[in-house]
């Protein structure tokens, strides 16, 4: 099942707001490039070949932090962002919570066996060890967030990391989730706990490849200790990921194709009319098309309505003004307040 509506136009607009908070930092000047003297004095030996493509050192250092930063962004908001909205879930804190210092122990013993190579990763295994060392909760547990944390019938909870982690930083995930897993079955005896690691795509697939598969077993041996740590069972990736978290198939491919069809060479001058369209002359079937094409359905409900909002809140100074405010802020976000204020006035 596609995406509904409303959950397309949530994602739109974080990929509306990711798109102007990067053109914001775009490097348009190079002259303007911040100092680095030993970037630009090692980059001279490779004059030959960036010469052949026409790149310009300068430019080069400029936009390799501007991507430095894009990734930055889209590790650290849009993927988890994206993942809430799709879930259902939240980020969720853990504080202050115990375990038995058996449970402490045992998994101090699974990190260190997985750390000298003397057992290799087996989720079954180490949760049963785990289970068998329940005992009195008397020993304060390594506090720990969830990226995404969802509560139905079960606990799913996932860490989301970028696709490069190196493995120290595999390690300190491996022994979290453990004790996470520890903390989580008491909280929540009666409920099936499951704690992923999650990577938004496969950096290991090749041209001719479909961009949203994933080869589990080429993803970890690529990672330093990928495998030391990890069993294929506690990873998601790619495909994998995205349609865990929304419970339907094809969802990657979905969000591609929404990134796709907003992230054009015409956003800039798009998100301008959709903003302030009075401010372009942009006319009313025009501006619909715009709304739709973007799936801002909130927007497009309100401005399909006008006349009769307008004939409501009529002598309203508050809700005038109100109408009169921009449907989309500075920074790309909507202006949900705005919406909420008129949207009844649609039923009436």
């Amino acid at each position: 099942m596609p995406l509904q509506d409303n959950v397309k136009e949530k994602i739109s607009i974080e990929i509306i707001r990711t798109l102007v908070g990067r053109f914001g930092t775009f490097p348009d000047d190079a002259n303007a490039n911040r100092n680095a003297p030993f970037h630009e004095a090692f980059l001279k030996a490779f004059s030959n070949k960036l010469g052949k493509d026409n790149i310009n050192p300068q430019i080069l250092i400029s936009l390799s932090s501007w991507l430095h930063g894009l990734n930055t962004t889209l590790g650290q908001q849009f993927f988890e962002k994206v993942a809430h909205i799709l879930s259902g879930g939240e980020k969720r804190a853990f504080t202050n919570e115990k375990i038995s210092r058996k449970q402490k122990s045992a998994i101090s013993d699974i990190i260190t066996n997985l750390k000298n190579s003397e057992r290799e990763p087996n989720m079954i295994e180490e949760d049963k060890q785990i289970e068998s060392c329940m005992g009195p909760a008397d020993i304060a547990a390594t506090n720990f967030s969830a990226d995404v944390f969802i509560q139905d019938d079960s606990i799913v909870a996932i860490e989301l990391k970028t696709v490069n982690p190196n493995s120290g930083v595999l390690k300190e995930e491996k022994h979290k989730i453990l004790e996470a897993k520890a903390v989580l079955r008491r909280l929540y005896p009666d409920k099936k706990v499951s704690y992923y690691i999650g990577f938004p795509f496969d950096p290991t697939v090749v041209e001719g490849e479909d961009e949203c598969s994933f080869d589990k077993k080429r993803f970890l041996a690529n990672i330093v200790e990928g495998n030391k740590y990890f069993h294929n069972d506690e990873v998601l990736i790619a495909s994998e990921l995205w349609d865990l978290l929304s419970g339907e198939k094809n969802t990657m491919q979905e969000l591609l194709e929404l990134i796709n069809h907003i992230s054009t060479v015409n956003f800039l001058d798009t998100f301008k009319k959709i903003r302030d369209p009075k401010e372009y002359d942009v006319k009313d079937d025009d501006y619909a098309k715009l709304l739709e094409n973007w799936n801002l359905f909130s927007e497009l409900s309100l401005h399909s309505n006008k006349e009769k909002i307008l004939s409501a809140i009529d002598g309203n100074r508050r809700l005038n003004r109100s109408y009169n405010n921009l449907c989309m802020k500075e920074d790309g976000s909507y202006n949900e307040k705005r919406y909420n204020d008129l949207k009844d006035f649609i039923l009436r």
